[in-house]
C-alpha cells in the first residue's frame, strides 16, 4: 500500500482551497475599487470566473440527476444576495443527507478531474509529472519551460485559474463541508483497497499522483494571479484614497 500519492494530493488540495477563498474576496475588492459601483463590480468580478461557474453549476445538476433528484434550470449569471454575491445557481430537489452531500461535493470532484485533464491533455504536463515523481527537478523545470512557450498555454492557464477558483463548495453548499474529509478518506481508502486488485490500486495511486501535480501546478498558476490582485488592490487604494474592509 502506497499512501504517498494520497498524502501529496491532500497536501496540495488544502492550500489550493484556502487560496481560492482569498482570491474571491480580494477580486471582489478590486472590482469595487475599480468601478465604484457595487452592481457593476459584481459583473466585473464574476466575468473572469464564468467558465468555472458553468462547470460548478453543471456538476450540481448532474449529481442531482444521478441521485434521482429533480433539477431546475441552471443559471450562471451573478446576483447579489444580501451582503454576498451568488455567482450561479441551480435548484435541486431536497433529498437525504448523503445525496445532499454528494450534490454539494460534486464541483470539487469535477474540478479536480478538469484540472487533471487540462494538465495532461491541454498543457501536456505528462513529462513534467513523471520528472517530479522521479525527483528529476532539472527535467521538470525544462519541461515547464517548454510548456510555457507553447502556443495555447495562456488559454489553458486561464481555464485552470477559473476552474480552480470555483470548484470549492459555495456557502449554499456548506452542508457538504463535513463530507470533504470523508472524500479524502474515501479516495485514500480506494488506494488501499488491494482487495479490488493490485492493478486498480496502482491506477488509483497514479491518478492521485497526477491530481497532486495538477493541484500543485494550479497553486503555481494562482499565486501570480493573487499577487497581481493584491498589487492592483493596493494601487487602487492609494489612487482613490479608500480601502476595502473584509469581514
Amino acid at each position: 500500500m502506497d499512501w504517498i500519492p494520497f498524502l501529496w494530493f491532500a497536501a496540495a488540495l488544502v492550500p489550493l482551497l484556502l487560496l481560492e477563498r482569498w482570491i474571491h474576496r480580494h477580486l471582489q475588492g478590486v472590482a469595487l475599487l475599480l468601478t465604484g459601483d457595487p452592481e457593476v463590480a459584481v459583473w466585473l468580478y464574476a466575468l473572469p470566473l464564468l467558465p468555472g461557474v458553468a462547470l460548478h453549476e453543471t456538476s450540481h445538476a448532474l449529481a442531482g440527476w444521478l441521485v434521482g433528484a429533480r433539477v431546475g434550470r441552471i443559471s450562471i449569471l451573478p446576483a447579489r444576495k444580501g451582503e454576498r454575491i451568488q455567482l450561479g445557481f441551480v435548484p435541486v430537489e431536497a433529498t437525504g443527507p448523503l445525496q445532499t452531500s454528494l450534490i454539494g461535493l460534486a464541483p470539487l470532484i469535477t474540478g479536480c478531474l478538469a484540472l487533471l485533464l487540462i494538465g495532461q491533455l491541454g498543457l501536456g504536463l505528462g513529462p513534467v509529472g513523471a520528472a517530479l515523481a522521479a525527483g528529476e527537478w532539472d527535467n521538470a523545470l525544462a519541461g515547464l519551460a517548454q510548456v510555457a512557450h507553447s502556443r495555447d498555454v495562456w488559454v489553458w492557464v486561464y481555464l485552470a485559474f477559473a476552474i480552480s477558483n470555483t470548484m470549492l463548495p459555495s456557502r449554499s453548499d456548506m452542508r457538504a463541508w463535513p463530507v470533504i474529509p470523508l472524500f479524502l478518506l474515501v479516495v485514500g481508502g480506494l488506494v488501499a483497497a488491494l482487495g479490488l486488485g493490485p492493478r486498480l490500486a496502482l491506477s488509483l495511486a497514479g491518478a492521485l499522483r497526477w491530481l497532486a501535480v495538477a493541484c500543485g501546478l494550479t497553486l503555481l498558476i494562482d499565486l501570480p494571479f493573487a499577487l497581481l490582485i493584491l498589487a492592483a488592490e493596493r494601487g487602487l487604494e492609494r489612487l482613490k484614497g479608500m480601502r476595502v474592509e473584509y469581514r
